[in-house]
């Protein structure tokens, strides 16, 4: 692999060689591995891989800290197992890291653990992996795919054919998704075609129409799609049926054609040339464009804080208003939070035990092939750290911000670094509370809110993910999602009819609908360990009709709470006529006035989003969380960690759900009421692309709350002093309704 394809655009640097060290170990078990570590356990497995076994090129895939036990973790960091006990015995605690590596000759998938002895890193075991079980695919393997194609003879021919030169040529490598003409031990993209006129143009706004297959070990094309078009409908639609009756595709069936057919005269329609006009979102190269301007009417806005930020940070741990929390950069999840706790007036209470995004599935509507491939896992398939950006200060980040550093392995084993790969910020957030005595004389107080803000950026492809991790001095906890980048397009012919499985954006371009379907896993340790789950229902009070003796006016509503208590209970679907809303409690800990337990409740009604794939389709299968908005399970620790991944470990190209995966979890009679629960949350969006999400689309927001219930005594704000900005003042100062400041904040 050349040197130039280790590092993508949105990384720092490359570090192949490892610094000597002579401090810790590590200053927190949880600590990501470090560039020198992941140099140091590269060096130990190609050691023991050249002695110990056939193998003659390694290329690594993934090299990640494996953590240790909970319970360990939560002994050496002194947090009880139960709030108000004394903590458990501190116990030796191993440094461990895992690794997945390819046979870089036939192909085949080993995964490796090591841990660390003195200062040497040493193998404790070495496992190839059965046929077609395929680790990650990395960033190198993504451009690898574009040099692949424009180096295939055929690929340029069929460009050339539609007046795209070899340099024009650009990929999207995507994993293959589900093809089941192609085996599944040969490691395999598909490859998004676009055009790009000059060097840093806009390519998505020139869509070829063909899709080639490549072999990422082999490094050749092995095959070549042609998605049909769409034509006014004849004697009878495909679609009829379905009371689509206007158009149909140019081709028989949805279905993949045999690998041996002509895939061009398989999709029944004439090749296609990629659209010509620019879309750009460069400001250079918009200021090109004839007529356009940008606006001057704006003035500056600045985030200061003259006095300093209000967080303190001491390595990955970060501390502020009565929060504290291990920060940490994850090859896979972006962004992980453990140990998450609150100051309760001295009571240190743990609340989370870690926090992050197990998993996301984007499938997309168009159901002629080659599209229904089109279901990329994000998370599972290409990971969200290693597609994470390095952020920049004053446009990514605004204020006064604290950056921590992100690395992954790359193909030769050096580290990949992202100096700023996450960010730590100070917002404000609006009223926190607010009231105000309107009798005569009465008096009033405003306390604003401020937030603590933990973000991190990350760019699949065409698409930008921007994830938020909010922490309130209310004690709330919000994960905010914002969705922005372009658009997945493919082209459409000049007098091609609107497909109805998408909208047309500009001339020749089409967008598909599809949805972006999350999964938040919650390892929750809401005052300790022993943890349940409770589904409470909103309801009229039952047998109780309008006009009776009990609910004479009909306005009476109780809540109706039920534990979810056995493993084959663990699934569980939304009711938007009972409000349903979920809590995550501790049953040793009771509410002196409520008589309540201790909980933290779920809020997140309006980020639900059903899959629209069938069940039994391949999407439902290999994505099986999105079938549900919440699934509880028991976690259960091994060797290699807790339950982990909803989808399973190894996503790429699965063809149904893995027997390591979340439905197979939640089956049995497992008991789950005080229990070390885990807590699976599907949240999700279903995008039918408009005209104004061209070229670059507008943040779409995501929003999931975690809100204190029956958890503090009273509201644990109160003790947050009342707004009194001395800084604001009127916009207009010469207007005659800025002759005073108004009323004070608190009087």
């Amino acid at each position: 692999m050349s040197v130039s394809h280790t590092a993508p655009s949105t990384a720092t640097a490359v570090q192949s060689s490892e610094h000597a060290s002579n401090g810790p170990a590590f200053k927190h078990p949880l600590d990501p591995l470090t560039p020198d570590e992941i140099v140091a356990v590269s060096h130990s497995v190609r050691r023991y891989v050249a002695e110990k076994t056939e193998v003659k090129a390694v290329r690594f895939i993934t090299s990640y800290l494996l953590p240790p036990p909970k319970k360990a973790v939560l002994a050496y960091l002194g947090i009880p197992l139960q709030s108000g006990k004394k903590p458990e015995p501190a116990t030796e605690i191993v440094r461990k890291a895992e690794v997945d590596f390819v046979d870089a000759v036939t192909g085949d998938a080993y995964n490796t653990i090591l841990s660390l002895n003195g200062p040497e890193w040493v193998v404790d075991s070495l496992e190839k992996l059965p046929e077609g079980v395929q680790p990650q695919i990395s960033v190198e393997e993504l451009l690898l795919c574009e040099e692949i194609i424009r180096a295939d003879e055929k690929v340029k021919q069929l460009a050339a054919e539609v007046g795209v030169k070899p340099e024009q040529l650009h990929a999207d490598g995507w994993a293959i998704g589900h093809d089941p003409r192609f085996p599944t031990r040969q490691r395999i993209q598909q490859a998004l075609l676009f055009a790009r006129w000059s060097r840093h143009e806009n390519l998505y706004a020139h869509p070829l129409d063909f899709v080639p297959v490549v072999d990422s070990v082999a490094r050749k094309v092995i095959h070549i799609d042609f998605p049909p078009t769409y034509k006014p409908k004849e004697e009878k639609s495909l679609f009829e049926c379905a009371g689509v009756v206007a158009v149909d595709i140019t081709a028989p069936t949805t279905a993949p054609p045999p690998l041996d057919s002509d895939p061009l005269e398989a999709s029944g329609r004439k090749r296609v040339p990629p659209p010509k006009e620019s879309y750009d979102f460069l400001p250079d190269l918009l200021a090109q464009k004839e007529g356009f301007k940008f606006r001057d009417d704006l003035k500056p806005l600045h985030v200061v804080q003259p006095e300093g930020v209000s967080f303190k940070v001491d390595g990955h741990v970060l501390e502020w208003q009565k929060w504290k929390m291990h920060v940490a950069f994850h090859h896979r999840e972006g962004i992980a939070l453990s140990t998450i706790t609150y100051n309760d007036d001295g009571n240190i209470r743990p609340i989370f035990y870690r926090l992050s995004l197990s998993e996301m599935v984007v499938p997309y509507a168009s159901p002629d092939h080659p599209h229904p491939r089109k279901h990329a896992f994000d998370v599972g398939e290409y990971g969200m750290g290693t597609m994470a950006n390095e952020l920049t200060l004053g446009c990514d980040c605004l204020g006064q911000i604290h950056y921590l550093p992100g690395a992954y392995v790359a193909h030769d084993g050096s580290a990949v670094v992202v100096k700023n790969v996450i960010c730590i910020h100070e917002e404000d957030a609006g009223l926190l509370w607010k009231h105000t005595d309107f009798r005569v004389g009465g008096r009033a107080q405003a306390v604003r809110s401020r937030r603590l803000v933990i973000q991190q950026i990350c760019t699949l492809a065409n698409y930008e993910y921007i994830f938020n991790y909010m922490f309130y001095q209310d004690g709330n906890i919000e994960l905010e999602v914002r969705l922005t980048g372009i658009l997945q397009v493919y082209v459409q012919g000049q007098d091609e009819p609107n497909s109805p499985f998408g909208t047309t954006l500009a001339p020749g371009i089409n967008a598909h609908y599809h949805q972006h379907i999350f999964s938040v896993r919650v390892d929750p340790m809401v005052d300790g360990l022993q943890n349940s789950v409770v589904e409470t229902d909103v309801l009229p009070l039952p047998n109780a009709p309008l006009g009776s003796p009990a609910n004479h006016s009909g306005n009476a509503f109780i809540t109706r709470s039920t534990p979810i208590a056995r493993a084959t209970d663990g699934a569980r679907d939304y009711d938007y006529a009972t409000d349903r809303r979920w809590s995550i409690v501790n049953p040793k800990t009771v509410h002196p006035s409520s008589k309540r337990n201790a909980a933290y409740t779920i809020m997140g009604k309006g980020a639900t989003a059903p899959l629209m794939a069938l069940d039994g389709s391949i999407v439902a299968k290999r994505a099986p969380f999105a079938r549900k908005p919440l699934w509880v399970v028991k976690d259960v620790e091994g060797p290699k960690g807790g339950r982990m991944w909803p989808s399973g470990k190894y996503v790429p190209q699965t063809r149904d759900t893995p027997a390591d995966a979340l439905p197979n979890w939640a089956k049995g009679d497992d008991n789950l009421l005080d229990e070390d629960l885990l807590v699976y949350i599907t949240m999700g969006i279903t995008h039918i692309p408009r005209p104004e999400d061209w070229p670059v689309m507008p943040v779409e927001h995501l929003r999931l709350l975690f809100r204190p219930t029956n958890f503090f005594t009273v509201n644990p704000s109160m003790d947050v002093p009342g707004a009194n900005d001395s800084k604001s003042c009127p916009a207009f100062p010469t207007a005659t309704d800025a002759a005073t400041s108004g009323a004070a904040c608190a009087h």
